[in-house]
């Protein structure tokens, strides 16, 4: 089968601008839908805007270097790639729980523009490839993370007591059941009773077991007033 590109698209003219533009919107616009029905920092209109920048870039790279003959062709597109970081390091954040949020959606920016960069120099079916691909590991496969993560030997606790006593009643409790604790840290919590106690853990159990199971265990304990997976 041949899916040569005509010459017209890999030229930089009218065509091929408007043809590359409108494609980059169209990818952007299914990745950054995905982010959009999770209620992400960065969705539909972010997504398209970096898809479409970078694109814009490398046809501008491309016209200086058809210009201006030993212009380097790949120079511009290397400052995107370096670039995007800061603007996925900004919807990265670490929660007042240790939780570290936004990676996804960094690293989704990230590969946007390179999907942009592929169209601007008429990598037409690179982009289209690589952004059905990205789209899949976005959507698809995020439900099999969630799956996987969800019945690990190790989860990650946030809990609240009234009293310090009840920490340690807990700590006895999870050594009775076989539960293994680590990296346990003791914070404030900001309710409104002063005396509340919040801590953060992982646990690491004897066997593989659902999260949520653990979770409503712990919630029937007394000395527990809170408890949520990280």
């Amino acid at each position: 089968m041949d899916f040569a590109i005509p010459e017209i698209l890999l030229e930089v003219n009218v065509v091929s601008t408007v043809v590359r533009l409108l494609l980059s919107l169209v990818c952007g616009g299914i990745l950054g839908s995905e982010r959009g029905r999770k209620h992400r920092p960065a969705g539909l209109r972010t997504y398209m805007l970096v898809c479409m920048g970078s694109t814009l870039v490398m046809i501008t790279n491309q016209y200086i270097s058809a210009r201006y003959p030993g212009v380097d062709v790949a120079r511009m597109g290397a400052q995107v790639i370096s670039g995007i970081g800061f603007l996925g390091a900004g919807t990265i954040i670490v929660t007042g729980r240790n939780r570290v949020k936004g990676l996804t959606t960094a690293a989704g920016l990230w590969a946007s523009a390179c999907v942009g960069l592929s169209i601007g120099i008429g990598f037409y079916w690179g982009a289209i490839i690589g952004c059905l691909l990205i789209f899949v590991i976005m959507s698809v496969l995020h439900r099999l993370d969630d799956q996987m993560q969800s019945s690990t030997k190790v989860i990650g606790l946030y809990l609240e007591f009234e009293h310090m006593a009840d920490v340690g009643r807990f700590i006895r409790f999870s050594k009775e059941c076989g539960y293994r604790l680590s990296d346990l840290e003791i914070t404030k919590t900001n309710g409104v009773n002063d005396a509340d106690i919040g801590v953060l853990c992982y646990m690491r159990l004897p066997k593989k077991e659902p999260h949520a199971e653990i979770i409503q265990k712990l919630s029937e304990l007394e000395m527990i007033r809170y408890v949520e997976e990280t």
